[in-house]
Protein backbone atom coordinates (compact mmCIF):
# COMPACT_ATOMS: atom_id res chain seq x y z
CA UNK A 1 0.00 0.00 0.00
CA UNK A 2 1.30 3.26 -1.10
CA UNK A 3 2.17 5.68 1.82
CA UNK A 4 -0.06 8.12 1.10
CA UNK A 5 -3.33 5.44 0.82
CA UNK A 6 -2.19 4.21 3.99
CA UNK A 7 -2.58 8.33 5.74
CA UNK A 8 -5.91 8.36 4.39
CA UNK A 9 -6.91 4.75 5.74
CA UNK A 10 -5.27 5.05 9.10
CA UNK A 11 -7.34 8.97 9.51
CA UNK A 12 -10.78 7.15 8.62
CA UNK A 13 -11.66 8.19 5.22
CA UNK A 14 -12.45 6.49 2.05
CA UNK A 15 -9.77 6.69 -0.27
CA UNK A 16 -10.47 5.13 -3.54
CA UNK A 17 -13.69 6.39 -5.46
CA UNK A 18 -14.43 5.08 -9.04
CA UNK A 19 -14.70 7.50 -11.31
CA UNK A 20 -18.80 6.85 -11.71
CA UNK A 21 -18.92 6.23 -8.07
CA UNK A 22 -17.86 10.12 -7.89
CA UNK A 23 -19.87 11.36 -10.69
CA UNK A 24 -22.62 10.25 -8.24
CA UNK A 25 -21.31 11.39 -5.09
CA UNK A 26 -21.13 15.04 -6.46
CA UNK A 27 -24.36 15.45 -5.34
CA UNK A 28 -22.99 15.52 -2.33
CA UNK A 29 -21.06 18.20 -0.84
CA UNK A 30 -17.15 16.82 -0.23
CA UNK A 31 -14.76 18.50 2.51
CA UNK A 32 -11.24 18.10 1.77
CA UNK A 33 -9.04 18.09 4.95
CA UNK A 34 -5.64 19.72 4.33
CA UNK A 35 -3.42 19.07 7.84
CA UNK A 36 0.34 19.49 8.04
CA UNK A 37 0.48 16.67 10.68
CA UNK A 38 -1.53 14.09 12.22
CA UNK A 39 -5.38 14.81 11.53
CA UNK A 40 -7.12 12.53 13.87
CA UNK A 41 -7.75 15.76 16.40
CA UNK A 42 -8.89 18.15 13.97
CA UNK A 43 -11.34 15.30 12.65
CA UNK A 44 -12.53 14.25 15.73
CA UNK A 45 -13.95 17.53 16.62
CA UNK A 46 -14.54 18.71 13.26
CA UNK A 47 -17.08 15.68 12.97
CA UNK A 48 -18.55 16.34 16.14
CA UNK A 49 -19.28 20.22 15.00
CA UNK A 50 -20.26 18.86 11.64
CA UNK A 51 -23.01 17.08 13.37
CA UNK A 52 -24.16 19.75 15.51
CA UNK A 53 -25.14 21.21 12.25
CA UNK A 54 -27.14 18.36 10.92
CA UNK A 55 -24.69 16.76 8.54
CA UNK A 56 -23.67 13.04 8.90
CA UNK A 57 -20.70 11.65 7.15
CA UNK A 58 -21.52 9.18 4.20
CA UNK A 59 -25.28 10.63 3.73
CA UNK A 60 -25.28 14.19 3.35
CA UNK A 61 -21.50 15.33 3.24
CA UNK A 62 -17.96 13.11 2.66
CA UNK A 63 -14.98 14.13 3.58
CA UNK A 64 -11.10 13.97 2.11
CA UNK A 65 -8.45 14.10 4.56
CA UNK A 66 -4.55 14.61 3.05
CA UNK A 67 -1.63 14.94 5.16
CA UNK A 68 1.90 14.50 4.64
CA UNK A 69 2.81 13.84 8.43
CA UNK A 70 4.72 16.41 9.08
CA UNK A 71 6.97 16.43 5.35
CA UNK A 72 5.71 20.07 4.02
CA UNK A 73 7.53 19.62 0.46
CA UNK A 74 4.38 17.39 -0.03
CA UNK A 75 1.44 19.98 1.07
CA UNK A 76 1.37 21.06 -2.58
CA UNK A 77 0.55 17.64 -4.61
CA UNK A 78 -2.11 17.27 -1.74
CA UNK A 79 -3.63 20.09 -2.12
CA UNK A 80 -3.64 19.99 -5.90
CA UNK A 81 -5.09 16.23 -5.20
CA UNK A 82 -8.74 18.03 -3.45
CA UNK A 83 -8.61 20.37 -5.74
CA UNK A 84 -8.65 18.09 -9.16
CA UNK A 85 -11.21 15.97 -6.97
CA UNK A 86 -13.15 19.37 -6.94
CA UNK A 87 -14.33 19.05 -3.80
CA UNK A 88 -17.06 22.06 -2.36
CA UNK A 89 -14.42 23.47 0.43
CA UNK A 90 -11.24 22.59 1.83
CA UNK A 91 -10.35 22.97 5.69
CA UNK A 92 -6.64 23.77 6.37
CA UNK A 93 -4.96 23.59 9.80
CA UNK A 94 -1.66 25.84 10.41
CA UNK A 95 -0.57 28.40 7.84
CA UNK A 96 1.88 26.19 5.27
CA UNK A 97 -1.14 24.06 4.59
CA UNK A 98 -3.74 27.31 4.20
CA UNK A 99 -0.81 28.70 1.55
CA UNK A 100 -0.51 25.22 -0.58
CA UNK A 101 -4.69 25.44 -0.70
CA UNK A 102 -4.36 29.28 -1.84
CA UNK A 103 -1.41 28.66 -4.49
CA UNK A 104 -3.96 25.49 -5.67
CA UNK A 105 -6.94 27.09 -5.94
CA UNK A 106 -8.07 30.72 -6.31
CA UNK A 107 -12.02 29.84 -6.44
CA UNK A 108 -12.85 26.51 -3.68
CA UNK A 109 -13.63 28.25 -0.26
CA UNK A 110 -10.62 27.89 2.52
CA UNK A 111 -11.52 27.44 5.88
CA UNK A 112 -8.37 28.58 8.21
CA UNK A 113 -8.49 25.48 10.86
CA UNK A 114 -6.28 27.97 12.40
CA UNK A 115 -3.78 29.83 10.94
CA UNK A 116 -1.56 32.66 12.99
CA UNK A 117 -1.16 36.19 11.42
CA UNK A 118 -3.24 35.83 8.58
CA UNK A 119 -3.12 39.28 7.64
CA UNK A 120 0.63 39.65 8.06
CA UNK A 121 1.53 36.38 5.58
CA UNK A 122 -0.78 37.52 3.22
CA UNK A 123 -3.81 35.01 3.62
CA UNK A 124 -6.35 37.44 3.69
CA UNK A 125 -6.74 41.29 3.35
CA UNK A 126 -8.22 42.12 6.63
CA UNK A 127 -10.05 39.92 9.65
CA UNK A 128 -13.27 41.94 9.37
CA UNK A 129 -13.39 41.39 5.32
CA UNK A 130 -10.98 38.69 4.58
CA UNK A 131 -11.20 39.10 0.45
CA UNK A 132 -10.46 36.37 -1.93
CA UNK A 133 -11.72 32.85 -1.42
CA UNK A 134 -10.13 32.23 2.41
CA UNK A 135 -11.75 32.69 6.22
CA UNK A 136 -11.75 30.87 9.22
CA UNK A 137 -10.32 31.25 12.33
CA UNK A 138 -7.10 32.69 13.32
CA UNK A 139 -4.38 32.21 15.71
CA UNK A 140 -2.60 33.68 18.75
CA UNK A 141 0.69 32.09 18.56
CA UNK A 142 2.27 34.92 17.75
CA UNK A 143 0.59 37.69 19.89
CA UNK A 144 0.79 35.22 22.80
CA UNK A 145 4.53 35.51 22.36
CA UNK A 146 5.23 37.91 25.25
CA UNK A 147 2.64 35.47 27.81
CA UNK A 148 4.27 32.59 26.59
CA UNK A 149 7.89 33.49 27.47
CA UNK A 150 6.45 34.93 31.10
CA UNK A 151 5.08 31.53 32.05
CA UNK A 152 8.74 29.90 31.07
CA UNK A 153 10.19 32.25 33.47
CA UNK A 154 8.06 31.54 36.17
CA UNK A 155 8.23 28.21 35.59
CA UNK A 156 12.22 27.92 35.50
CA UNK A 157 13.44 31.68 36.96
CA UNK A 158 16.76 30.87 35.45
CA UNK A 159 15.90 30.30 32.22
CA UNK A 160 17.23 33.54 30.05
CA UNK A 161 18.27 31.67 26.73
CA UNK A 162 14.98 30.23 24.90
CA UNK A 163 16.17 28.16 22.29
CA UNK A 164 12.97 27.77 19.39
CA UNK A 165 12.89 24.86 16.94
CA UNK A 166 11.27 27.27 13.87
CA UNK A 167 10.10 26.11 10.32
CA UNK A 168 11.78 27.61 7.75
CA UNK A 169 9.52 26.98 5.26
CA UNK A 170 6.18 28.41 7.08
CA UNK A 171 5.39 32.25 6.36
CA UNK A 172 4.16 32.64 10.07
CA UNK A 173 7.68 32.05 11.01
CA UNK A 174 9.00 35.79 11.12
CA UNK A 175 5.55 36.91 13.02
CA UNK A 176 6.12 34.12 15.48
CA UNK A 177 9.61 34.85 16.10
CA UNK A 178 9.68 38.98 15.95
CA UNK A 179 6.61 39.32 18.47
CA UNK A 180 9.23 36.43 20.79
CA UNK A 181 12.06 38.93 20.33
CA UNK A 182 10.31 42.20 21.00
CA UNK A 183 9.13 40.57 24.06
CA UNK A 184 12.34 39.15 25.17
CA UNK A 185 14.00 41.99 25.35
CA UNK A 186 11.41 43.24 27.87
CA UNK A 187 12.03 40.51 29.71
CA UNK A 188 15.57 40.22 29.93
CA UNK A 189 15.57 36.97 27.96
CA UNK A 190 17.62 36.03 24.94
CA UNK A 191 16.09 33.66 21.85
CA UNK A 192 18.06 31.63 20.10
CA UNK A 193 15.88 30.13 16.71
CA UNK A 194 17.09 27.52 14.18
CA UNK A 195 15.39 26.80 11.60
CA UNK A 196 14.90 23.65 10.75
CA UNK A 197 12.27 21.89 7.68
CA UNK A 198 11.60 18.29 8.89
CA UNK A 199 12.48 15.57 11.62
CA UNK A 200 15.75 14.59 10.26
CA UNK A 201 17.19 18.11 10.72
CA UNK A 202 16.22 17.56 14.31
CA UNK A 203 19.38 15.74 15.51
CA UNK A 204 21.82 18.62 14.18
CA UNK A 205 19.29 21.42 15.32
CA UNK A 206 18.81 20.32 19.09
CA UNK A 207 23.19 20.13 19.04
CA UNK A 208 23.06 23.83 18.00
CA UNK A 209 20.70 24.57 20.91
CA UNK A 210 22.91 22.98 23.22
CA UNK A 211 26.01 24.46 21.90
CA UNK A 212 24.07 27.96 22.45
CA UNK A 213 23.78 27.34 26.29
CA UNK A 214 19.84 27.22 25.62
CA UNK A 215 17.97 26.60 29.05
CA UNK A 216 14.35 25.50 27.15
CA UNK A 217 12.91 25.04 23.86
CA UNK A 218 9.87 25.86 21.83
CA UNK A 219 8.79 23.87 19.43
CA UNK A 220 6.75 25.36 16.20
CA UNK A 221 3.75 23.42 16.13
CA UNK A 222 4.13 23.15 12.21
CA UNK A 223 6.65 20.86 12.37
CA UNK A 224 6.26 17.15 13.65
CA UNK A 225 5.92 17.77 17.21
CA UNK A 226 5.63 14.28 18.64
CA UNK A 227 9.71 13.83 17.65
CA UNK A 228 10.72 16.79 18.61
CA UNK A 229 9.61 16.60 22.04
CA UNK A 230 10.64 13.48 22.92
CA UNK A 231 14.11 13.88 21.28
CA UNK A 232 14.06 17.37 23.64
CA UNK A 233 13.22 15.73 26.84
CA UNK A 234 15.61 12.61 26.06
CA UNK A 235 18.37 15.79 25.94
CA UNK A 236 16.57 16.84 29.40
CA UNK A 237 16.05 20.32 27.34
CA UNK A 238 12.93 21.38 28.41
CA UNK A 239 9.92 21.47 25.58
CA UNK A 240 7.56 23.65 25.64
CA UNK A 241 4.43 23.98 23.14
CA UNK A 242 1.78 26.50 21.55
CA UNK A 243 -1.21 24.47 21.80
CA UNK A 244 -2.87 22.32 24.18
CA UNK A 245 -2.34 19.00 21.55
CA UNK A 246 1.36 19.71 22.01
CA UNK A 247 1.68 19.12 25.93
CA UNK A 248 -0.75 16.07 25.17
CA UNK A 249 2.29 14.69 22.76
CA UNK A 250 4.70 15.62 26.11
CA UNK A 251 5.92 19.09 25.93
CA UNK A 252 5.75 20.85 29.59
CA UNK A 253 3.22 23.53 29.20
CA UNK A 254 1.34 25.74 27.02
CA UNK A 255 -0.82 28.87 27.00
CA UNK A 256 -3.32 29.00 23.83
CA UNK A 257 -6.63 28.80 22.65
CA UNK A 258 -8.51 25.39 23.18
CA UNK A 259 -7.14 23.43 19.72
CA UNK A 260 -11.16 22.15 19.54
CA UNK A 261 -12.69 25.30 19.49
CA UNK A 262 -10.95 26.13 16.21
CA UNK A 263 -11.64 23.03 14.54
CA UNK A 264 -15.92 23.26 15.69
CA UNK A 265 -15.26 26.90 14.51
CA UNK A 266 -14.28 25.22 11.19
CA UNK A 267 -17.78 23.06 10.90
CA UNK A 268 -19.58 26.36 11.48
CA UNK A 269 -17.58 27.91 8.84
CA UNK A 270 -18.25 24.93 6.00
CA UNK A 271 -21.94 24.84 6.93
CA UNK A 272 -22.53 29.32 6.17
CA UNK A 273 -20.26 28.04 2.69
CA UNK A 274 -22.59 25.34 1.70
CA UNK A 275 -25.24 27.30 2.12
CA UNK A 276 -24.14 29.88 0.22
CA UNK A 277 -22.19 32.25 1.67
CA UNK A 278 -19.09 33.70 0.37
CA UNK A 279 -15.42 33.45 2.60
CA UNK A 280 -14.77 37.17 1.10
CA UNK A 281 -17.73 37.87 3.17
CA UNK A 282 -16.93 36.34 6.27
CA UNK A 283 -15.48 37.79 9.19
CA UNK A 284 -12.25 36.03 10.35
CA UNK A 285 -12.64 34.62 14.08
CA UNK A 286 -10.37 35.37 16.88
CA UNK A 287 -10.27 32.98 19.95
CA UNK A 288 -11.58 34.98 23.34
CA UNK A 289 -10.73 32.03 25.58
CA UNK A 290 -7.23 30.65 26.11
CA UNK A 291 -6.48 27.46 28.61
CA UNK A 292 -3.31 26.99 30.72
CA UNK A 293 -2.09 23.44 30.22
CA UNK A 294 0.52 21.74 32.26
CA UNK A 295 2.17 18.01 31.86
CA UNK A 296 3.05 16.79 35.18
CA UNK A 297 4.47 13.52 33.76
CA UNK A 298 7.66 15.41 31.61
CA UNK A 299 7.84 17.24 34.78
CA UNK A 300 8.80 14.26 36.88
CA UNK A 301 10.66 13.10 33.94
CA UNK A 302 13.05 16.16 33.56
CA UNK A 303 12.95 16.34 37.58
CA UNK A 304 11.48 19.94 37.73
CA UNK A 305 9.03 21.36 40.08
CA UNK A 306 5.98 22.92 38.39
CA UNK A 307 5.49 25.71 40.90
CA UNK A 308 2.27 25.87 42.98
CA UNK A 309 1.39 29.00 41.63
CA UNK A 310 1.50 27.84 38.08
CA UNK A 311 -0.59 24.57 39.22
CA UNK A 312 -2.99 26.66 41.14
CA UNK A 313 -4.33 28.51 37.49
CA UNK A 314 -4.18 25.40 35.02
CA UNK A 315 -6.68 24.54 33.21
CA UNK A 316 -5.79 21.03 32.23
CA UNK A 317 -2.98 18.75 34.16
CA UNK A 318 -1.62 15.85 32.47
CA UNK A 319 -0.50 13.45 35.48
Amino acid sequence: MRRREFVQLAAGVTMTWPLAARAQQKAMPVIGILDVGDPAPLLKAFRDGLREKGYVEGKNIRLEVRSPLGNAKTLAALAKELVDLQVDVIVAKFTPAVRAAMEATKTIPIVMAPAGAPVETGLVASLSRPGGNITGRSGTAAELGGKRLELIREFLPSANRVGVLAHSTDPFTKPFLDEMQTAASQLGMQIRPVMVSAAGEFEAAFSTLQKDGADCVIIQPSLPEKPAIDMAVNLRLPPFGLFGSSVHKGALMSYAPRDEDAYRSAATYVDKILKGAKPADLPVEQPTMFELVINLKTAKTLGLTVPPSLLARADEIIE
